[in-house]
């Protein structure tokens, strides 16, 4: 059986749907720790378990007779960060899985000054050690949260954001359909992959400049100090420890840790993967209308 974690969230749960386009429903667990937000797939004949990384015994159960688990990163920080993927390696392995994946990130560096990168770093060692069968997705920055960082921008006409570097934002559906044909394709991705990436990376301003196409109205970039973002980011409600963790965003972006753009992803896809300003295009159209 394919054992996906967090299959309540947007990712997990596109990619056991893109499982079920692939393999029988009684082949596929969906794991996550309030199972009564998958009704709509045990409905389907997908096994629907309770789990938590937090908790060991459940995390047994949640896993038996597993072949491949593929553990999703969670939305923690640091010691806690690790610790919480360190528990599902563990009980994977210990469940008798022979290959375990998790959904790693193209910059993941133990130097990065972008947090969750380096909590990426550290579980990528974890799965490399005693040398049992691994696949780190390294998903390219997902596009998604490259709009949740322009805000409303788009709406009022500036762009204000620190100095940045090119990025190769990455579609979420895109990265859910790769992952699910790795997992029912076993043997395609092992170790850690190359960046699963858009074919194209932009920069702040060139984001700027595709929106004031797109919408007919001018949307100025406007680069401003570490210290003035952050300042803003707060004043608008952000707490100061988000805001710090998206500014290491941006000092990773100056230094190239996002900018690489690879033809890994198309191979898995058989298909060009969306670009940001396809993502941009479907969003920002009817506004023009």
């Amino acid at each position: 059986m394919i054992i996906v974690t967090g299959a309540a969230g947007k990712l997990g749960r596109e990619i056991v749907e893109q499982l079920l386009n692939r393999l029988p429903a009684n082949r596929i667990v969906a794991s996550l720790r309030e199972p009564l937000k998958a009704t709509a797939l045990s409905e389907r004949g997908v096994q629907v378990r309770s789990a938590d990384f937090a908790d060991a015994k459940g995390l047994s159960a949640a896993f038996a007779g597993a072949e491949q688990v593929l553990v999703m990163s969670v939305d923690k920080l640091g010691d806690v960060a690790r610790q919480l993927h360190q528990a599902a390696i563990h009980a994977a392995r210990e469940a008798g899985a022979h290959r375990v994946l998790y959904t790693s990130h193209m910059g993941a560096r133990a130097d990065s000054p972008f947090a969750p990168a380096c909590d990426h770093a550290a579980t990528e060692a974890m799965l490399a050690e005693g040398g049992a069968p691994f696949t780190s997705l390294r998903h390219g920055f997902y596009a998604e949260s490259g709009l949740h960082m322009i805000g409303k921008a788009f709406e009022t006409g500036e762009l204000r954001v620190p100095e940045d570097g090119p990025v190769s934002w990455t579609a979420r559906n895109d990265l859910a359909e790769a992952d699910a044909l790795v997992l029912a394709e076993e043997g395609r991705l092992n170790g850690l992959t190359p960046p699963l990436t858009a074919p194209q990376a932009f920069t702040m301003a060139e984001l700027a400049t595709i929106a004031s196409e797109l919408t007919g109205r001018e949307v100025r970039h406007v680069t401003i100090t570490d210290n003035q973002w952050l300042d803003e980011r707060v004043a608008q409600g952000a707490p100061r420890l988000m805001a710090e963790m998206l500014l290491g965003m941006y000092k990773a972006a100056r230094r190239g840790d996002f900018a690489t753009v690879d033809p890994t992803l198309e191979a898995l896809l058989g298909r060009r993967p969306q670009t940001m300003r396809d993502v941009l295009t479907n969003l920002l159209k009817p506004l023009s209308v």
